[in-house]
């Protein structure tokens, strides 16, 4: 078939059938590694790839005899390769669910699927005809007559109900974030057709996927010889009276679902014609209290039930909050059975979250911001003398430095999809993922049990906050901030808050300063009038605005920076700075600093120069009453009485001067010129001294905050690590905060003490983690400056639900929102927006084979150290709870806990866990935010997490002993742990050996067949 250019674009154009027409823009090319945006229209069996919409026609692909597969590395990439030979032709999609949908019409987009949808088609119509024909027939034999002594009626089947099931829906199209799921019972022998319930599901977190709940009460007519029809349909118009909603529907035999051996049943989801399958449905029977009719006995069975649930069954989980912070969840459901022989019904979920990248974005931002600023204040002080511009070049240099470095990161974030939520173990050492958190998830754990319903546990694992791009040659941020600290000298250092009182003090006299001066001037220009009035006008003006900035000057921030600058020139060392300047101690400036030492710095010197301008004022206001009262009673004035009214050395020589008593203009001008000069004089003195002082203020609150920090890179690696950690603790308070918000102890103990962190560390004191503990160590102090504060959403968006950052570095206020109705239920004082503060603690405990080699021949003081500060903060933390809410439930058992806690820490103990369950035990107590970490948190960490996980169901929910071991390996074997390590890895193995295992302790160890 020959066609020339514009019929292809023509043909491009024209309108198929729905099921084989998309356009969209695609990235195309015949090499991986060499993608182009192209847009691309499906048109039947034919791909037109254009290089832009509506522009030059590059390709056209014709699908047949070719295969479409998605590539198993990449969860948006397709390739399509030919039988011909010809190169495969690679499309990159812009999402995962994008990239199903091309996949699935792709696919069909050729003639042999064609052929066999025709073909099932007419199996499925004869198949219906032969089942319809059985059916009558076996009616007709269940149907008795009066001749046969039958009751006349359906022969009477026991009742299968109560039933609980579970139904996971995974549409394959691209869908709206709600669907509307309709359930039908048919009786196969009376023919009848009985609506269950209709429900609207909230779309999973993963792609596409749905979950609900369904249950037929005791009472329902459900029958072995039912079965169950689910439809499925778009939220947003009604099943009944909309095709275009339709998605698709199955059914399934009650007898069928019961005789099953699996956990679940899989169907297809076809749509009306019943030949194109859109989707995959799951049902599983969830069966409590003695319902199975399974004769095994428990202990051989596998406690899981589902095997990968991936939203929640309840609408709490299904809200706008938890959307917001949550995403890409995998579930897992057990049943386990308690020491009264009862069953748990035990749910795992692990879900990623979108605070990994959007925390770190806004981070960045405001340290681009922070350090321009700074750059800015220093650059506006003008001109200085050399040693200080040598200084304010450091400050320029340090913070452009972090400034390229933060937007080049930024622009690197920026490039990845808006959906990233995650990064892998594998990168944690790239250089533009630095601030990404390593591996973060939520770890929640729903228990149920026939006596309660469903009790939440929450973990947030991640990878130690660690620089791992820099690496740890020479330590971690500990080690190399106490070097820093060690041959830094000492330098006066002053606070954010102490700077900024320098910058208003110097916008202040600024502006006053020629207020001041013009009214000086203006009060000489009025003397020539002889006005009395007018000369009293601008006398009331001068005294006004002398009398703010003499207010503005008597601010003890100004003498001490005056002492400080005294100080610091006596004890100056060589150094040289970054735009070339050597200032140092040459024998000249010896002998200068000598005598500057040798004269002491009197400290009332500040005080007599703006109280020199007080009373240089004085005397120009008796000055002005003198001659106004000449005017009206003529009266001599000598300089002795001129000399008592002033008493200072300026007002004796200026008033001696002006002691004529003339009455003509000149004579005023003359009498107040001395006045107004000494006025002057006095004011640019003051001002001289308090711009001296308020630039070094400026200065060295900038050195404190930016050289004084240490180097660029000791800089940017301390706010790396503080990024990951600041992420981490984010989403574990938020998910804190939307379980307890109807709990009001836990909302009185936000605004009044404050949340506690509990960090949990897995790392050895052996080799590179120790410098992994050393930042992590620091990393975990600085979240002390971090504050909460609640505020009221715009709407239920999830993007209006997600935290945001001010303040700035060392005060951080992390603002999270919540919907106008949960936030108006708030206590007043959170609804006024009182700060909640944040009180971290890290407990470290190694257990690998790398921390008994530190026990025997290395030093684990780091650890210990750690430890012990760690439960210092603790206690303290504690004992204020208890004084402030005394009768909080729970805080009896605190006192013995803190000291087993302390006993443990102080015992000399290898591999002493008992300090992490004591820890974890003391922080769930006081409803604190719960975090586990090891190098990339997916190994150990699943280790820790399991067994915290189990020792609750033991020692919360009475899972009995016998079944504890049997608990811990299913939930490593087949819990959402080993889905974790999928994810990061690409295998289901723990990354153990055998040997590694034997110095573990045992509780830590995974069970056979999970790790090589």
């Amino acid at each position: 078939m020959r066609m020339n250019h514009s019929q292809l674009l023509f043909l491009s154009r024209e309108e198929t059938s729905g099921n084989f027409q998309k356009e969209g823009t695609l990235r195309v090319g015949r090499q991986e590694r060499a993608l182009t945006d192209r847009f691309c229209r499906l048109r039947g069996n034919l791909l037109f790839v254009l290089k832009t919409q509506g522009g030059k026609l590059e390709e056209v692909l014709l699908l047949e005899r070719c295969e479409v597969m998605k590539l198993p590395d990449h969860d948006r990439r397709l390739a399509v390769s030919f039988e011909s030979g010809d190169p495969p032709v690679f499309l990159e999609s812009s999402s995962t669910a994008e990239c199903v949908s091309w996949l699935v019409l792709l696919r069909d987009a050729n003639t042999e699927t064609l052929r066999r949808r025709i073909a099932q088609l007419c199996t499925l119509i004869s198949t219906h005809t032969a089942t319809t024909l059985h059916t009558q027939e076996h009616s007709a034999h269940f149907t008795g007559g009066g001749d046969a002594g039958g009751t006349g009626g359906v022969e009477a089947a026991a009742k299968v109900s109560p039933l609980h099931l579970t139904v996971e829906c995974r549409v394959v199209v691209s869908v709206a974030a709600r669907v509307q799921l309709q359930v039908c019972v048919i009786d196969t022998r009376t023919h009848t057709v009985r609506k269950h319930c209709c429900c609207q599901i909230v779309e999973g977190l993963d792609d596409s996927v749905f979950l609900t709940s369904v249950c037929f009460c005791g009472d329902y007519p459900l029958y072995h010889h039912s079965r169950i029809k689910l439809t499925v349909s778009h939220a947003e118009e009604p099943t009944a009276h909309a095709t275009r909603s339709f998605l698709g529907f199955t059914s399934f035999s009650i007898r069928d679902l019961l005789k099953s051996k699996e956990p679940h049943v899989s169907l297809s989801l076809r749509t009306m014609d019943g030949v194109n399958e859109v989707g995959e449905v799951k049902v599983s029977r969830l069966q409590m209290e003695g319902e199975s009719e399974d004769k095994t006995p428990p202990e051989h069975k596998c406690p899981a039930l589902c095997d990968s649930l991936h939203s929640s069954v309840h609408e709490k989980e299904n809200s706008p909050m938890m959307r917001a912070v949550l995403c890409a969840q995998v579930c897992k459901v057990y049943r386990f059975q308690t020491e009264d022989q009862r069953w748990l019904l035990v749910r795992e979920q692990m879900s990623e979250t979108p605070l990994s990248f959007s925390l770190p974005k806004q981070l960045l931002s405001m340290l681009i911001n922070e350090h321009t600023s700074r750059v800015q204040e220093v650059k506006e002080l003008g001109d200085l003398s050399p040693h200080w511009d040598g200084v304010r070049h450091d400050v320029i240099n340090h913070c452009n430095h972090l400034i390229g470095c933060y937007q080049e990161t930024l622009t690197e974030l920026d490039k990845l999809s808006a959906s990233s939520c995650f990064k892998s173990s594998s990168s944690k050492s790239e250089k533009h993922l630095r601030f990404i958190p390593t591996n973060l998830h939520s770890q929640r754990m729903e228990v149920t049990s026939p006596d309660s319903t469903g009790v939440w546990y929450e973990f947030i694992t991640f990878g130690a906050p660690a620089d791992h791009h820099q690496a740890f040659k020479h330590g971690g941020l500990k080690r190399l901030l106490s070097k820093r600290t060690n041959h830094s000298g000492s330098s006066v250092s002053y606070s954010q808050d102490e700077s900024c009182r320098a910058r208003e003090l110097l916008a202040s006299v600024a502006q006053l300063l020629p207020l001041v001066f013009g009214l000086a001037e203006e009060l000489l220009s009025v003397s020539l009038e002889l006005n009395a009035a007018r000369l009293q006008q601008v006398l009331d003006s001068l005294t006004q605005q002398t009398d703010l900035f003499v207010h503005a000057l008597k601010d003890e921030l100004v003498k001490s920076a005056l002492l400080a600058i005294h100080t610091q020139r006596s004890t100056d060392s060589s150094h040289v700075h970054s735009n070339g300047l050597l200032c140092d101690n040459t024998p000249a400036n010896q002998e200068r600093q000598t005598s500057l030492r040798d004269a002491e710095y009197d400290e009332e010197e500040w005080d007599r120069a703006w109280a020199n301008v007080a009373m240089i004022l004085s005397c120009i206001i008796a000055m002005g009453d003198r001659l106004q009262g000449r005017e009206d009673r003529p009266q001599e004035v000598t300089s002795s009485e001129q000399q008592d009214a002033t008493g200072d050395t300026n007002c004796q020589n200026t008033a001696s001067s002006s002691s004529s008593s003339s009455s003509s203009a000149s004579s005023w001008q003359e009498q107040l010129l001395p006045l107004v000069v000494t006025l002057r004089d006095c004011v640019r003195e003051a001002v001289g001294k308090a711009r001296d002082a308020m630039t070094f203020v400026v200065l060295q609150g900038a050195v404190a905050r930016t050289v004084a920090q240490g180097s660029a890179q000791l800089v940017h690696r301390r706010h790396a690590v503080f990024s990951q950690a600041l992420s981490a603790v984010v989403c574990g308070f938020m998910l804190k905060l939307y379980g307890g918000l109807e709990d009001p102890e836990f909302l009185h103990q936000l605004h009044s003490v404050g949340v506690l962190a509990q960090f949990e560390g897995l790392l050895s004191t052996y080799g590179d983690e120790v410098g992994m503990l050393e930042d992590m160590e620091v990393g975990v102090a600085d979240l002390s400056g971090v504050t909460f504060t609640i505020t009221e959403a715009k709407t239920e968006q999830p993007d209006d639900l997600l935290p945001t950052l001010s303040g700035g570095w060392g005060s951080l206020v992390v603002e999270v929102p919540l919907p106008p109705e949960t936030f108006g239920s708030l206590p007043r004082e959170l609804k006024e927006g009182r700060l909640i503060r944040l009180h971290p603690v890290l407990f470290n405990i190694g257990i690998n084979q790398q921390q008994s080699l530190a026990e025997r021949f290395g030093d684990s003081s780091l650890q210990e150290r750690v430890n012990q500060q760690s439960c210092e903060r603790l206690k303290t933390y504690c004992n204020t709870l208890r004084d402030r809410q005394p009768d909080t439930a729970g805080l009896q058992s605190l006192s013995d806990l803190l000291s087993s806690l302390d006993h443990s820490v102080e015992t000399r103990k290898r591999k002493n866990v008992e300090v992490l369950w004591i820890a974890a035990a003391v922080c769930r107590t006081v409803n604190g935010v719960r975090l586990t970490s090891c190098k990339s948190a997916k190994d150990r960490t699943a280790m820790s997490v399991t067994l915290e996980q189990c020792a609750l169901l033991r020692e919360r929910h009475t899972l009995s002993q016998q079944h504890f071991s049997t608990a811990l390996d299913c939930m490593r074997r087949d819990g959402c742990r080993m889905e974790n390590v999928q994810k990061n890895v690409g295998c289901r193995k723990f990354a153990f050996s055998g040997v590694q295992l034997l110095t573990f302790p045992k509780l830590y160890r995974p069970p056979d067949g999970s790790y090589g």
